[in-house]
């Protein structure tokens, strides 16, 4: 995968159609490898992916510059974007035709297409973390085990679970109450306010954790059989862990990394306690496949099943390549 650079002259015209990877540190990204085979299996012949890499909270008119580019290239279909879906959503609003009913909702922007000379803004991390949550929490979950979730990290994808999971359309079966921290007072108050319009009855908290113990202390007073979900970044795209060695996991919770790669302290700490917590791990993978699949259909304008044997062929193709 070609990973480009904001200098100038980097931005070039595509010569296939071109899919863009815009993150911090794309090439460690699993994709590079597993694009090109997805590509063949859903005869996207020809099609490339680039990495572009902006460094956490980018300059505005680098963002600008970026979706400009990706408006005006024939060939450059569109992109996936990843860490920057808020900040790069704040930056470019005014530049797309078209904002999806969620990237409204959600103030982000998880994929960009182009249809018929327009460019569209869309948030699929609504769809992609609800397909991964039914993947892994049990049927009927928080009618009986679970009450509260617990995102750590105000970003686009606690915004995104944190709706799924309170939806009035889920009927009894949500948490009674999602507690989300954050290090920025300011992201808390985004997220507030967003929460403000939905139709739910699920109680939303916000803590404002300046330290990883803070964080800790939120976690101890969780009940049995919490959701605690990473949702920072830290353990890829900057080290750590939300957590300190001496956190607490609720007994029989269920601890989500969004990561799936980097150095996992989340995770680690989490497995130290698994025995003896009764804890459910996972990692971030299936969130990556359903994520990238989201967006492939879109920008490319297919249809890509979200389960049954063809999904598994995708979900084998990518784990051979991991």
């Amino acid at each position: 995968m070609t990973i480009i650079s904001l200098l100038p002259g980097t931005l070039v015209p595509a010569t296939a159609p071109t899919l863009y990877f815009i993150g911090v540190t794309t090439a460690s990204s699993s994709i590079q490898a597993v694009f090109p085979r997805w590509a063949e299996q859903l005869g996207l012949t020809g099609a490339l992916l680039k990495g572009i890499d902006l460094p956490l909270h980018a300059d505005a008119e680098d963002y600008r510059r970026v979706v400009d580019f990706i408006a005006r290239d024939q060939l450059s279909l569109g992109a996936l974007v990843t860490t920057h879906k808020i900040d790069l959503f704040n930056a470019c609003k005014d530049m797309v035709d078209i904002l999806d009913p969620f990237a409204l909702l959600m103030g982000e922007t998880s994929c960009i297409s182009k249809r018929d000379g327009l460019l569209i803004c869309h948030a699929k991390d609504p769809i992609s973390s609800g397909l991964a949550l039914d993947s892994f929490v049990p049927a009927d979950y928080w009618m009986g085990q679970g009450e509260e979730a617990l995102c750590m990290g105000a970003g686009g994808s606690t915004i995104a679970i944190s709706w799924y999971l309170s939806r009035a359309a889920a009927g009894e079966n949500r948490p009674r109450r999602i507690i989300v921290t954050n290090r920025s007072a300011a992201r808390l108050d985004h997220i507030r306010e967003i929460h403000a319009s939905l139709d739910t009855t699920t109680e939303f908290d916000y803590e404002l954790v300046p330290s990883a113990a803070d964080n800790d202390v939120v976690l101890a007073g969780l009940s049995p059989g919490a959701l605690v979900v990473n949702a920072t970044g830290l353990g890829k795209d900057a080290p750590g862990s939300p957590l300190t060695d001496r956190a607490v996991f609720p007994e029989r919770s269920i601890a989500w990394d969004l990561n799936y790669r980097g150095d996992l302290v989340f995770l680690d700490q989490a497995r130290r306690q698994q025995a003896e917590r009764a804890l459910q791990i996972e990692d971030g993978w299936v969130y990556f496949l359903h994520g990238w699949m989201q967006v492939i259909a879109e920008v490319f304008d297919t249809v890509i099943p979200t389960s049954g044997p063809a999904f598994d062929v995708l979900g084998e193709l990518a784990r051979t390549g991991r």
